[in-house]
């Protein structure tokens, strides 16, 4: 059986003639409906078939639809604050009662791979504006999209199998998959997959402090000889932005950082530490960002920074271990990078070695503070992976969503006709909604819909 892109338009015209206009009614997905207590209707549910938020949308809209027999006018999408919710206004004439106007809005959110949940509330256009707020307040009383837990968000495949090596001067041991690669001394360590689509630095060092009018020595502003300057007493919250940015400043190099949580950890004595989540991108002092770079290219950072207490003199000593993935990849390299952090290990002999030789024993002080905050970090990821969401949808399945919205603002269907030319090949094709319905009513067996997991690349949607 051979696969041919689109049926031809003579065969839809021919048939269009014999079957008719009539329509095809369209199996729904039972949802619970409630009578909101102020007035008003509410309507949620998991949506079977949708695997996106848009189609599920769609899916609402078009009962709306078939509820009142007119075309919701639909507002602009837009992403719920505090959430991974998105949203839209819509108001549509009641042809069954009158040519009522109703109100309403649609909200969808992701609940795993493939499911989403969506809720609509809704009432005459006239109280909407009054009954909005007690209708979704009564919603989320009754509905808990995925449980209750954190929607949206992909499975992390397993970690891989890992072998235990050393940096280049025994200063650590970490384990690597088969292909990583392992650069560093003096306890300070950085790991990279092969194909640079992940990488971990471990205890980069830096020193620090809090006096505004510290001036580097010779004038240099970045280097290893350059403290960052930033006040001790930050919050840990607002402040870490700041914070990150300073400590790459300093080292000629940028970062843009959307923190999606952060939370302040116990250390050992006299040291805090602040852990973060999100995503960046790290940029040298001076290059542009890549053309046509977005937030969803931004790679998922795991970041953890502590600091000293500082001295008289305001200076202080901070380390920073961060992991880094490329979004198209988070998914697979997860919970490696965790097994990585789990394994790595200081060779505490080697580092005071070397911190005796320099004259300079409080560098093994700070790597010591460095690789026990890192275990903290360690530890932290496992418990926050599960809340780790699957940030970046591939583009096809972006493409298929805007497209199947698409062809619901436009009044299309994709069809597929599964006996071409009478010898079994299969095409498909995008029809006004009376044509498709017409199609698929005189021969059901040789026509069918198409939902957007089943649209043709190139054909139904293009990428």
């Amino acid at each position: 059986m051979r696969n041919y892109p689109r049926f031809s338009v003579s065969l839809v015209l021919s048939l269009l003639f014999v079957a008719g206009c009539s329509s095809v009614p369209r199996a729904q997905t039972p949802l619970t409906t409630l009578q909101g207590k102020q007035g008003g209707t509410i309507v949620y549910g998991l949506v079977g078939g949708a695997s996106t938020p848009a189609s599920a949308m769609a899916h609402l809209l078009r009962m709306v639809q078939n509820n009142y027999g007119d075309k919701p006018q639909v507002g602009k999408v837009f992403r719920v604050r505090g959430s991974n919710s998105d949203a839209v206004f819509f108001t549509v004439t009641n042809r069954a009662q009158g040519n009522q106007t109703v109100a309403g809005e649609v909200i969808a959110t992701p609940t795993g791979p493939q499911t989403v949940e969506a809720a609509l509330v809704s009432d005459s256009a006239a109280r909407f504006g009054t009954t909005m707020n007690p209708l979704l307040n009564q919603l989320f009383g009754v509905w808990h999209p995925g449980g209750g837990g954190a929607a949206g968000g992909g499975k992390s495949a397993p970690a891989e199998p890992l072998h235990q090596v050393w940096n280049q001067d025994h200063s650590a041991l970490v384990g690597i998959p088969d292909g990583w690669k392992v650069q560093g001394n003096g306890g300070t360590t950085l790991v990279i997959e092969g194909n640079y689509n992940a990488m971990i630095n471990l205890n980069l060092v830096r020193g620090a402090t809090a006096n505004p009018n510290y001036r580097p020595y010779g004038g240099m502003t970045t280097g290893m000889g350059v403290k960052m300057v930033y006040p001790a007493n930050w919050d840990p919250a607002r402040g870490f932005p700041g914070f990150l940015k300073e400590f790459y400043r300093v080292n000629n190099q940028r970062i843009d950082f959307r923190i999606a949580q952060t939370e302040q950890m116990a250390g050992p004595p006299g040291l805090r530490c602040v852990h973060a989540v999100g995503h960046g991108l790290l940029f040298g002092a001076t290059q542009p960002p890549p053309p046509n770079i977005t937030e969803k290219d931004y790679w998922e950072m795991d970041v953890l920074g502590c600091m000293t207490a500082p001295n008289r003199m305001g200076d202080y000593t901070v380390t920073l271990s961060i992991s880094e993935i490329d979004p198209r990849f988070a998914d697979h390299y997860r919970a490696t990078i965790a097994a990585i952090l789990q394994s790595y290990q200081v060779n505490q002999a080697v580092v005071s070695g070397e911190a005796n030789a320099i004259a300079a024993p409080v560098i093994a002080n700070i790597h010591r503070i460095g690789a026990e905050a890192t275990q903290r970090m360690r530890d932290n990821d496992i418990r926050n992976d599960q809340q780790h969401s699957d940030w970046r949808a591939g583009e096809e399945k972006i493409a298929r969503q805007t497209q199947g919205f698409s062809n619901y603002i436009l009044d299309q269907t994709v069809v597929q006709d599964n006996n071409m030319y009478g010898n079994g090949t299969i095409g498909h094709g995008t029809l006004w909604n009376n044509e498709a319905d017409a199609l698929v009513k005189h021969d059901p067996k040789r026509f069918e819909y198409v939902t957007e997991p089943n649209y043709w690349r190139g054909t139904d949607f293009v990428p």
